[in-house]
């Protein structure tokens, strides 16, 4: 075994450093707040009620956080600000995540973060604040939400949307506002799984057997009790508004975070949980642009061959959900998390009454650009209903 003497080694490391140091420092810049470039959000003005926030990952410079801000602008029309967790290289920045994750220790970026999303929150101008995160940055917002919860009034927490791509983070909490809508929602676990798996497209044998969207039925069957009527607004009555989580079932780094918690089932109504909307796509890739992005919300090009907005179709949000059915043990207890009427809250009805689902809110058929058919990814995912500057109707009142 060969060992490199102490006046060899000690120097090597200290230059090792120092050559880290100064690579890292001119990938990182000199900020930590940047903004999208205007050109790729013209009608930014009809959006001065809504701050959208960005947080990126591992191993990600100045550039790389830039091309981000403007490849969400450009896909949600609406400008973007992005708050730079800078890097250290690749090995610190995993040491860090395995610190920031395992133990809930705040580095300073997370104090950052914190203080500039609670300023957005109680400013007055902002009716919405959309936190979107990526990999790492799921694990800060994270804790960062967690804080959030403990500091700031619950109106200011419903104006908060969260939106994350390949999280690497071990828990997401949302709690219920009561304690009678967690009672209802434990007790009477009508709703589905939470986990949606991407289906290719079928023939038409698939809409014969798969839920159909429907639009003749009330909200909530007479039939009900008022217990269980009170179970449909449950997943409705958390601190934040909305959460939705987007993995790649082949994304290593969401396979041992979100895909991972999410999936798990918990000792607990108690402990801490991962609570969100989950979409999982089968196939691969972590990166935010070129892999998670271009899968589920792609760009069109305009007739000058250049990028004009996000494409109104794709594979991904076409997509028929699968959902399991009553009596698939785990899978189905599971949705005790967060209802799917949560997800639906912009049908009118999805099945007859008496159903295991549930649904509270109305349809606006031309805004959502849909027909009856099976359900699909597009029907559900409420961030594929902000693209190209669109606005979803929310029912969540607080």
């Amino acid at each position: 075994m060969f060992i490199l003497p102490g006046s060899i080694f000690v120097p090597g490391l200290v230059a090792f450093f120092i050559v880290n140091a100064l690579i890292c420092r001119t990938l990182n810049g000199s900020t930590i707040q940047y903004t999208s470039e205007p050109k790729y959000s013209p009608h930014w003005e009809k959006f001065e009620h809504e701050q959208w926030i960005f947080l990126n990952g591992v191993s990600i410079g100045e550039v790389w956080l830039k091309d981000n801000l403007n490849r969400l602008a450009l896909t949600f029309g609406r400008p973007v600000l992005g708050i730079h967790n800078r890097t250290s290289g690749i090995v610190f920045d995993i040491i860090e995540c395995i610190i920031q994750r395992c133990f809930g220790y705040g580095t300073t970026d997370i104090r950052l973060v914190y203080k500039i999303l609670k300023d957005k929150l109680y400013n007055p101008q902002y009716t919405t604040v959309v936190f979107i995160l990526h990999s790492q940055g799921g694990i800060e917002g994270g804790l960062v939400i967690d804080w959030l919860l403990q500091e700031v009034p619950q109106d200011l927490l419903a104006k908060l949307e969260v939106y994350t791509f390949g999280n690497a983070a071990n828990h997401f909490n949302n709690p219920h506002r009561h304690q009678k809508s967690q009672e209802a929602q434990v007790k009477h676990p009508h709703i589905l799984n939470d986990m949606f798996e991407r289906f290719p497209h079928l023939p038409g044998d698939m809409d014969k057997t798969g839920i159909k969207k429907n639009f003749d039925y009330p909200s909530i069957s007479n039939d009900q009790t008022p217990s269980e009527a009170e179970s449909h607004g449950a997943a409705l009555d958390r601190a934040i508004g909305h959460i939705e989580h987007y993995a790649h079932n082949g994304d290593f780094v969401a396979l041992w975070g979100v895909l991972h918690f999410i999936t798990n089932t918990r000792a607990s109504a108690e402990i801490p949980r991962f609570v969100g909307r989950l979409f999982a796509n089968a196939t691969s890739g972590h990166l935010l642009s070129q892999h998670y992005l271009n899968d589920m919300f792609p760009l069109a090009k305009n007739a000058f061959d250049e990028f004009s907005g996000c494409a109104e179709t794709n594979e991904f949000m076409d997509s028929i959900i699968n959902l399991p059915g009553q009596g698939e043990g785990d899978n189905l207890l599971q949705a005790i998390r967060e209802g799917l009427g949560h997800s639906f809250a912009a049908l009118d009805h999805v099945a007859l009454p008496k159903s295991d689902i549930s649904v509270q809110g109305r349809l606006i058929e031309k805004e959502l650009n849909i027909s009856n058919g099976p359900v699909r990814v597009r029907d559900l995912s409420r961030l594929w209903h902000y693209r190209n500057g669109r606005t979803p109707r929310s029912i969540r009142k607080v």
